[in-house]
């Protein structure tokens, strides 16, 4: 039976924080990215959001036998919907793609007692360059909503349990779109503490 398949838009898209080794680039129809929280989670994070106009980068990658368990766990906060338009991906089939998404009026905007976390962001944007060059990272950037969030500065002690360790350039790169962005970044000294989350 052929394997069913997963559209990462976020920390997936990072292969560091992943064992699924038979990803592919793709493109979503149909959606944008909104940073948001839940009442599951201590943080804010992404989500993917309706949107007719919008095609999202990401990454697509078989579920083994359709053993969705281990990826449900991880993405506990969301519900899985499939995926009906993907325009732009490079298997010779037509896969059957599902992807993570909060349902509607169960998420809230960040606020400064649900930050992002720039350690999650990091992991994010080191996988959009790596996947899609710095044009991918303009294009993420793009496509997602919500850069009025708190961030957290968390590099010195990461929140994020898949953080990863940026090069200099990578970092750069980030605070240089936050900058941009007129981002407000917030020093983890200048933070109450949150607990670290488990996903």
């Amino acid at each position: 039976m052929m394997d069913a398949f997963f559209f990462g838009y976020g920390s997936l898209v990072n292969r560091k924080t992943h064992d699924y080794g038979l990803a592919y680039p793709a493109r979503a129809r149909g959606w944008r990215r909104i940073w948001r929280h839940t009442a599951l989670r201590p943080v804010a994070f992404l989500t993917a959001v309706p949107d007719s106009g919008t095609e999202i980068d990401g990454l697509i990658a078989p579920v083994p036998n359709g053993d969705w368990r281990a990826l449900d766990a991880r993405e506990h906060a969301y519900d899985r919907v499939r995926l009906v338009d993907l325009p732009h991906h490079p298997l010779p089939f037509t896969p059957d793609v599902a992807i993570y998404a909060i349902p509607e009026g169960k998420h809230g905007a960040p606020t400064m007692a649900h930050p992002v976390l720039l350690s999650y962001l990091d992991v994010v944007v080191q996988g959009y360059l790596t996947e899609f060059g710095e044009e991918g990272v303009a294009r993420f950037f793009d496509t997602t909503e919500g850069w009025d969030a708190p961030i957290l500065n968390d590099r010195s002690h990461p929140h994020y349990p898949r953080h990863q360790d940026l090069s200099p350039s990578e970092t750069d790169l980030v605070d240089a779109w936050l900058r941009q962005l007129k981002a407000r970044v917030v020093h983890l000294d200048d933070h109450p503490p949150i607990p670290r989350t488990a996903n």
